[in-house]
């Protein structure tokens, strides 16, 4: 059976170009510390593939920290011991957003007592409003305070009003780290006018391997306080011998990105391919809910909600069908708990764990979406005869 995969948001497939270019360096012996000709020639790579990645997201090659992935990437970011121009220039608080991903809503390293939730809006966007509130009610003697949000929501798509959330940065002297994982090679990301602090991104998101990501600081001279120490590796500010391979293959993955985002139809083929689906959707059932339709999405992510459909058990029934799909539910020790996005978003946890999200990537295609419609049918087709047994049964 030909399976249906739309879970890119999760993980992307291994692009063919970037494989063969990780078995490749896997053939360079040298350790890229090393001074000798097989450690320069691993070096060579390391530095190919860090501008590549800069180049993704209008970054600085000197600014750019290899990590194992985004979630380190975003502990690293997430300190109160940041030095600007070398020197110490903490932060006392915390504001994340209410929908972000676990490792940010973690605080990073800040103590509990040292974080600030900001709301979202019903359509997914933060409330840039009671941010605003939460920055006046800081005191700024205790030190600067620190914004976390993500430029695109992984589970509903939502773009996040990025250039709003830099200007309250700019105006209360924040730092304003933004989580760029589901943003990056979906919507153009320039560093030098986002406005941010610093960004992360993860390789596995945009076809690349597996365990490696990074941390982009927006300016030299801004550093955060190494959470790995030992090595002199990434200019102290992550210790270890850095995984040749993997990030060879980040840089490839990071290219290839930005070729597909500028080519003439841009992300557009797969904002096409998302729009005929919610279309048929909709057609298979007019009371479906898309979270964050209200607001503007990047053109690969759908989340929705069948009404009468468990989302746990829709998930099953899709993956039997030769589909795969992720849910907006969380399991955790045998308890589905509804999505932490969806109840900040102002859903109810019957909605909030019905949620089932699709997202596309590089090799998704017509047919993908075909298969999930008809198997989402079957669905629909098995509601209605649960529907109709109950009310015989009520007679």
């Amino acid at each position: 059976m030909q399976r249906a995969y739309l879970d890119h948001n999760a993980t992307s497939p291994l692009r063919p170009d970037v494989k063969a270019d990780i078995i490749e360096a896997w053939e360079v012996a040298g350790n890229a510390s090393s001074v000798h000709k097989e450690g320069r020639e691993a070096r060579a790579l390391v530095e190919k593939a860090r501008q590549q990645v800069a180049d993704l997201v209008g970054g600085g090659a000197r600014q750019v920290i290899f990590t194992s992935g985004a979630s380190e990437a975003n502990m690293l970011a997430l300190t109160p011991h940041m030095k600007v121009e070398y020197q110490p220039d903490p932060a006392s608080a915390l504001f994340v957003s209410a929908i972000e991903h676990p490792s940010v809503l973690s605080g990073g390293r800040f103590g509990a007592q040292a974080r600030r939730e900001i709301p979202v809006l019903p359509n997914g966007m933060v409330d840039v409003s009671a941010l605003r509130l939460l920055l006046e009610a800081h005191d700024p003697q205790t030190g600067r305070p620190m914004i976390a949000v993500m430029a695109v929501n992984s589970e509903t798509g939502v773009i996040q009003p990025i250039a709003e959330i830099a200007a309250l940065a700019e105006e209360f002297n924040a730092y304003f780290h933004l989580d760029a994982v589901q943003a990056a090679g979906r919507i153009p990301l320039d560093m030098t006018e986002l406005g941010c602090s610093s960004l992360s991104l993860s390789a596995h998101k945009l076809g690349g391997p597996k365990g490696v990501g990074a941390l982009i600081m927006a300016h030299e001279g801004t550093e955060p306080e190494p959470l790995i120490t030992g090595g002199p590796q990434e200019n102290r500010l992550r210790a270890g011998t850095e995984n040749v391979a993997g990030i060879v293959g980040f840089g490839v993955a990071c290219q290839a990105a930005g070729e597909d985002l500028h080519k003439s139809d841009g992300f557009g083929r797969l904002a096409a391919l998302r729009d005929r689906f919610e279309d048929q959707l909709r057609a298979l059932d007019p009371d479906v809910v898309i979270f964050g339709a209200d607001a503007e999405r990047v053109g690969n992510t759908s989340q929705f909600a069948i009404p009468g459909t468990k989302g746990e058990m829709a998930l099953i029934r899709l993956d039997l069908a030769g589909v795969a799909v992720s849910s907006g539910s969380a399991c955790s020790s045998g308890k589905v708990s509804a999505s932490h996005v969806l109840l900040a978003m102002g859903y109810g946890t019957k909605v909030a764990g019905s949620a089932i999200r699709m997202s596309l990537g590089w090799n998704s295609k017509e047919p993908e979406i075909d298969a999930l419609i008809e198997a989402l049918g079957q669905i629909c087709v098995k509601n209605s005869k649960n529907s109709l047994r109950g009310i015989e049964k009520a007679l």
